[in-house]
């Protein structure tokens, strides 16, 4: 598939459109960009195209490696039981789904209260503190060294986190988020702030798509549990409120973020990292997720076709 000729063909969806401006530090961000990645698993094979190489705010995509790292760490069972996996059908960013339906726990963990949930669960290891522990599993699964915080974005998310603030005291009244809430949101804002790429993510999608193993040197990262759990989790809410729509013109397991960027992971096939920072209201990236639904097409990539 020529990469440079989709990017070319999906361009002009960025101009339908807008940045994340509640973050001030992406409200910055040129929104005429796209690149791609694209890590072929069966024959350790990989292309790339367009903003390949730039560095972006990997804000909600963060939450698969959290969950991921969390996993390893505590098991998946520990983690599922407080945790679910349910779509909500709400923003990701509202805790209007635990107040109607009278749950205790967040419904899945790419929605903002499961996300900072998961982060709450990592403690301090060796010295080492939640997210230091985070930003080094994320350099090993992304097989990116180059993986760091940018200081700016985090200190905007402190600015403008309120919203999650109220998120993580509301699970702390009600006894869910049993350790401290200041140190759990610190570690969740810090791996929002994390800079990756294209090829970050797609290095990601491929460890997915080989069920935990990374095509590059061989070595096992993750379960293959949960490699499959997380992926599961991918496909019914990876997309906020539009991942049923997506897994019907896509159907493959996707992660989005408000930093423009897409993690995908076709099973026994490829990873694939985009980043395009305009967004649709539910806050996926416009262009990204064109090209995506192209690639998919292409390579026949659906889950449920092929």
């Amino acid at each position: 598939m020529d990469l440079k000729n989709a990017i070319h063909e999906c361009w002009s969806k960025i101009d339908e459109g807008h940045v994340a401006t509640y973050i001030p530090a992406l409200a910055n961000v040129n929104p005429y960009q796209l690149g791609v990645c694209l890590f072929d698993v069966t024959n350790d094979h990989k292309e790339q195209a367009g903003a390949s190489q730039v560095r972006f705010a990997v804000e909600s995509v963060s939450k698969v490696i959290s969950l991921l790292y969390a996993i390893d760490q505590l098991g998946l069972e520990a983690v599922s039981s407080q945790v679910g996996t349910r779509q909500t059908g709400f923003p990701f960013d509202t805790i209007l789904n635990m107040e109607i339906t009278g749950e205790s726990q967040p419904l899945n963990p790419f929605v903002n209260s499961g996300a900072i949930l998961i982060s709450s669960l990592i403690e301090e290891q060796d010295g080492q503190s939640p997210f230091d522990q985070i930003l080094d599993f994320s350099r090993k699964i992304c097989n990116d060294p180059g993986i760091t915080l940018d200081q700016e974005i985090y200190l905007s998310e402190l600015e403008t986190g309120d919203r999650n603030r109220s998120l993580a005291y509301y699970l702390k009244a009600r006894g869910t988020l049993n350790n401290d809430v200041t140190t759990s949101l610190d570690t969740y804002f810090r791996q929002c702030s994390m800079m990756v790429t294209c090829e970050s993510l797609a290095n990601l999608g491929a460890v997915l798509a080989n069920d935990g193993i990374a095509p590059w040197n061989s070595e096992r990262l993750i379960s293959s549990q949960a490699a499959t759990y997380t992926k599961s989790v991918m496909m019914t809410t990876g997309l906020y409120t539009e991942s049923g729509t997506y897994s019907v013109q896509i159907g493959v397991p996707t992660k989005s973020g408000v930093g423009g960027g897409l993690v995908a992971a076709a099973p026994s096939h490829c990873g694939i990292g985009i980043f395009s920072p305009a967004l649709n209201p539910v806050g996926n990236s416009v262009a990204g997720l064109a090209l995506l639904e192209m690639i998919s097409r292409e390579l026949k990539l659906d889950i449920f076709k092929y």
